[in-house]
């Protein structure tokens, strides 16, 4: 508690601030969308076009191809790929929805691997031994920002034929051994939510890849499959990224690399407060691993009880995610729930996300994590 006067106010404390952050850039994105709206071009202009080429030269890829959110991005991705009724893909239960749900919509089954408990990323070793005649492709997700051990499945990926989709929904400029995220395996995609930390004011996604074929395939499939106006090679999607998403993209990408890095130190600063709290394990860094810091994400045996009073204290925080897409009702149909996951179940019950942000003041963090430490020790 904080006091105001004679009368004691409750700290709030957001797990984002989109609204201080909009007002840092506010002359920028409002001069931007003002230029769309006086454009009278509002689908596929010039907005779109050049933030596709300067977002592939940012991550470090050939092509990218935008479209209306990051779950079309993955299902975009998967029907350029071929993939189909009877196919099989591997992918996490420790993950947004949209990720399975994605290859759900392609028809394909998918199949979860479990994760790793220092960094909560698909475990390379438990790959191989889901893999069927009929498994087509592999979708890890690089989660919280932390990027997965990409090049490990890469080499599964080429030693069994398959493909390899990399879910960068929360990783927009992470990179692993100085390469971005997302250029390793055959696709990327990605979402700017507006919460991601590269966000649109509204839903927006992309597809990267260095496959000029799998790119011009995906350019028709987001247009409902046409090559040109009216004529239709496939059956696609409507999944067009607007102009004013692109143009509000296009000021926040020159940002990107400032507010990650500041999100980084954000989360140093956490780790120090929480150094001698013994209760409490921090995220983990790998070596050589720029981690974006999504999300910065605890673990703790007394979380519910930490949530509960987080919450009472002005503090609000968020589990990513409380039930695993394998124990979701909308996958009964795979009959998983006796197949355990057990880092994955486990893992579950002891996450809780904590507010990070790149202008998140440090009294802010002191004060969460003070009353971390005083709710353990009652």
């Amino acid at each position: 508690m904080i006091k105001s006067g004679t009368a004691e106010k409750l700290k709030k404390i957001p797990i984002i601030d989109l609204a201080s952050g909009y007002q840092l850039i506010k002359d920028e994105i409002e001069k931007a969308v003002l230029e769309v709206l006086a454009s009278g071009h509002y689908i596929l202009g010039p907005n779109v076009s050049l933030f596709e080429e300067e977002f592939s030269k940012y991550i470090g890829a050939k092509h990218t191809v935008s479209c209306a959110n990051g779950t079309d991005a993955l299902l975009l991705s998967l029907m350029a790929l071929g993939i189909k009724q009877g196919d099989e893909v591997i992918t996490v239960s420790h993950s947004f929805f949209a990720t399975s749900e994605a290859i759900a919509l392609a028809c394909a089954k998918p199949v979860f691997a479990d994760i790793r408990e220092n960094d909560f990323n698909i475990d390379p070793l438990k790959i191989e031994k889901l893999i069927t005649k009929n498994t087509k492709a592999i979708i890890p997700v690089h989660l919280y920002g932390q990027p997965c051990d990409i090049l490990k499945i890469v080499e599964i990926a080429k030693k069994h034929n398959l493909f390899v989709i990399e879910d960068c929904a929360q990783a927009a400029g992470a990179k692993l051994n100085g390469k971005s995220i997302g250029t390793f395996g055959d696709i990327g995609t990605v979402s700017f939510f507006p919460t991601k930390n590269l966000g649109a004011f509204g839903d927006a996604g992309a597809i990267v890849t260095n496959n000029e074929e799998l790119a011009n395939k995906i350019r028709q499939l987001r247009f409902h499959g046409s090559s040109k106006r009216y004529i239709h090679d496939y059956i696609g999607l409507n999944s067009r990224l607007d102009e004013i998403q692109a143009a509000i993209l296009r000021v926040k990408l020159k940002y990107l690399d400032e507010w990650n890095l500041k999100r980084q130190k954000a989360a140093e600063y956490y780790n120090e407060l929480f150094k001698n709290v013994k209760d409490v394990i921090i995220p983990s860094v790998k070596p050589n691993s720029c981690h974006i810091f999504h999300q910065y994400t605890i673990r703790l045996q007394k979380r519910d009880l930490v949530c509960e009073k987080l919450k009472e204290s002005g503090v609000e925080t968020i589990i990513y995610y409380p039930i695993p897409i394998h124990l979701q009702k909308a996958f009964d149909y795979l009959n998983c729930k006796s197949n355990s996951l057990p880092v994955t179940e486990k893992i579950c019950n002891e996450i809780l996300s904590l507010p990070i942000y790149p202008d998140i003041q440090r009294d802010d963090q002191e004060y969460i994590v003070e009353v971390i430490k005083k709710i353990l020790k009652e």
